[in-house]
């Protein structure tokens, strides 16, 4: 008679097995009765007899059944944690990142996890879900900065047309204290181009991460130059000390707006790495193939301040808004 293969032991073998054993009888002969191979047997009553207390049948079906249970499900598959999983999706929706979530999470929990078992999830967990839990399921990786089907990270290299422009003052000029991040006041400003005429004139504050989009007509100075002093005039003049731009022919009236302008070195955009990190952000709401002449204004401004509104970790998980305005109410503006 062939031994079953992969089956588990059943509570009534497991009875058997200790009435044999309180007989006296050898672990081969009880795997001969019960078909079974011997290192089945011997594991079994290894596994659940001690030195003292002997072999029980309805202890080791306890334990058997207990073991066999799935102990790592993932944290926002438990249904414990509906509350922790709907907050993920809701802000997954909402445009914020993984790390964001889970910042948030640990510094700042709503209300209603408070109680909760779990109040608390990593942003690798939250991604682990999203490419290999239940998330892929309802196609969640489309709400992530890159849209990625598979979590991989590329990179690439704009090429960028060289331009003369008068009166450049080079970014190794420009005060150290910028590439500290100490202050508030220095910006980089960059333009984000479509499909169709218009272009977006996008500005970045290097210390708060607040954003300045703007919509222009066309890509040339005179309309970036124009968008560019709208944010400047958005807030005191006290909060734009310097601004950081690229080589790019938009940039060549740049002396028509007083604040301060340092220019990158040629194909070095990571010098201004901040506005080039918000630019893919914006992409997640105008892609590039986006017509731009199709979107108005008030859309624009929309998307800026659901920016503003996002928690950052780099601000303990405040948003840009909410730092701002705390400057704003110190310095009594």
């Amino acid at each position: 008679m062939d031994m079953p293969k992969g089956r588990p032991l059943t509570l009534y073998e497991r009875e058997q097995i200790e009435s044999w054993l309180r007989l006296g009888r050898k672990k081969q002969w009880i795997a001969d009765q019960l078909n079974r191979d011997y290192s089945i047997i011997k594991r079994e009553i290894k596994r659940n007899s001690g030195e003292v207390l002997p072999y029980n049948a309805q202890a080791a079906d306890y334990y058997a059944s207990r073991r066999k249970r799935k102990t790592n499900k993932r944290k926002l598959e438990k249904w414990q944690n509906e509350k922790l999983k709907k907050y993920v999706e809701d802000n997954l929706n909402a445009g914020w990142s993984p790390e964001e979530i889970a910042g948030r999470l640990k510094d700042n929990p709503p209300e209603e996890l408070k109680r909760c078992k779990d109040k608390a999830v990593s942003y690798e967990s939250i991604y682990n879900w999203i490419y290999a839990g239940e998330g892929r399921f309802g196609g969640l990786y489309k709400k992530l900065r890159r849209k990625q089907k598979i979590r991989q990270r590329r990179f690439a290299r704009k090429k960028q047309v060289k331009t003369i422009i008068k009166k450049r003052v080079p970014i190794m000029q420009r005060p150290e204290i910028v590439a500290k991040r100490k202050r508030i006041g220095d910006w980089e400003t960059d333009s984000m181009i479509f499909t169709g005429e218009s272009i977006l004139s996008v500005q970045f504050e290097r210390k708060t991460k607040l954003c300045r989009l703007h919509k222009c007509e066309d890509k040339t100075a005179e309309r970036s130059e124009e968008a560019l002093r709208d944010s400047v005039d958005s807030l005191p003049r006290n909060f734009w000390l310097t601004i950081t731009r690229d080589n790019g022919s938009e940039n060549v009236l740049h002396t028509e707006t007083e604040v301060p302008s340092y220019f990158c070195e040629t194909y070095c955009s990571w010098q201004k790495g901040g506005v080039e990190n918000l630019n893919g952000l914006i992409r997640e709401y105008f892609p590039k193939k986006s017509n731009l002449d199709m979107i108005s204004e008030s859309e624009v401004y929309a998307v800026q301040e659901r920016l503003n509104n996002r928690p950052r970790k780099s601000l303990n998980y405040l948003t840009p808004n909410e730092v701002i305005a705390l400057e704003i109410s110190k310095k009594g503006l």
